[in-house]
């Protein structure tokens, strides 16, 4: 079991559950009911973007990490790809189940984007693309039947993703400095995304206090995203080392959190947000345990 929860990167799932709680916040549409599946389909679907991406590497891993559960010998090659296909089928399922069949219109292509990562697109320019747009899908995922309204939140974690996703290819023989400078653009342009993702106007029975205190706390965890994410990434442009690449993409896989939480926070799903949140420091411990890259 142990070689699974490391095959599929178990903790950092706790990365992509809050994609639907931001897309549903900026949607005006909270995770109520059935709904709540969502955050679930969203794990899924991460999880089999991990056990598809082992397969997909398993002859370079048995050369560049063979500590990994392929090279290893501790899961199979057979056995890996249909965890994939599993997980990838439990994402689907789940997201019919939470949001019918306007969310299955979501999930499909979110499902297709993450095979074409792993099995094409991965390792070529289009590869950062392609998992951009899988975080996009994920966030939109969460606001089914109101797509429109969450787009900004979607392109807001769709270029963080980008930015990592391009500088993580550096993390066995290190990067350049200007694709770490490009990964530390991509946050900046994060960071502005979030807090310009607030719907214009807000729910008539919210409180003008209740809206500073989401401003505020939107404000707060735009920072902490920032802080962490974009000291990572310039220590990596100051020294393009594989370690410090290693290091950056770590801290752009766990800023994924205090984003989605400053993106719900700035649409008044305050307590959602903090909720998210107090996931991260349990999804660093974690990734002492099992690495999330």
């Amino acid at each position: 079991m142990s070689a699974y929860v490391e095959l599929v990167r178990g903790p950092a799932a706790l990365t992509a559950v809050g994609d639907t709680v931001a897309g549903g916040a900026a949607a005006g549409a909270p995770l109520r009911g059935r709904r709540r599946l969502l955050p679930v389909a969203s794990a899924a679907f991460y999880w089999a973007g991990m056990a598809l991406n082992d397969w997909a590497d398993r002859d370079l891993d048995a050369v560049e990490r063979p500590e990994r559960p392929i090279p290893s010998g501790r899961v199979s090659p057979t056995a890996a790809l249909a965890t994939g296909g599993a997980l990838t089928a439990a994402g689907l399922v789940l997201a019919r189940a939470a949001g019918g069949s306007r969310a299955w219109r979501t999930a499909l292509p979110l499902a297709a984007c993450v095979w074409a990562y792993d099995t094409t697109t991965k390792g070529t320019p289009l590869g950062p693309v392609t998992m951009a747009a899988c975080r996009g899908l994920d966030v939109l995922l969460g606001a089914t039947g109101r797509e429109r309204e969450a787009l900004a939140a979607a392109s807001a974690l769709g270029v963080h993703t980008f930015g990592v996703t391009a500088l993580s290819g550096g993390e066995v023989h290190g990067t350049s400095p200007a694709t770490a400078g490009g990964a530390l653009a991509a946050t900046a342009a994060t960071t502005a995304l979030s807090t310009r993702s607030a719907r214009r106007t807000d729910p008539p029975a919210t409180s003008r206090a209740a809206r500073r205190a989401a401003t505020v706390l939107g404000g707060a965890f735009s920072g902490t995203y920032a802080a962490s994410v974009g000291r990572a990434q310039y220590t990596a442009l100051r020294d393009p080392s594989a370690a410090r690449v290693r290091e950056a993409t770590k801290a752009g896989i766990h800023g994924m959190v205090p984003l989605q939480a400053a993106i719900a926070a700035r649409h008044g799903a305050v307590r959602a947000a903090t909720l998210l949140v107090t996931a991260l420091p349990l999804a660093r411990r974690l990734a002492k345990k099992v690495s999330p890259t």
